[in-house]
């Protein structure tokens, strides 16, 4: 068996991937913990269902019947 003698090019290449594999798992990491905060500030979970910017009637009168309930 010959010794391989490991190039100066494979540990570059090896340098940028490691470095480029922190960058992905701190993206995902800022991601999922952007995420994990905007879940825990919402008071009602159904609050999730309105970020999706698209009119839904059937939750605005589900809201305004729940306000006029505490209201009373």
């Amino acid at each position: 068996m010959a010794i391989r003698v490991e190039h100066e090019l494979h540990k570059r290449r090896l340098d940028r991937n490691v470095g480029l594999g922190l960058l992905l798992a701190g993206f995902v990491a800022l991601v999922l913990g952007l995420t994990v905060v905007k879940v825990q500030s919402l008071d009602d979970p159904r609050q999730m269902e309105r970020f999706d910017h698209v009119a839904r009637p059937a939750l605005e009168d589900a809201a305004r019947d729940q306000a006029e309930e505490s209201a009373e």
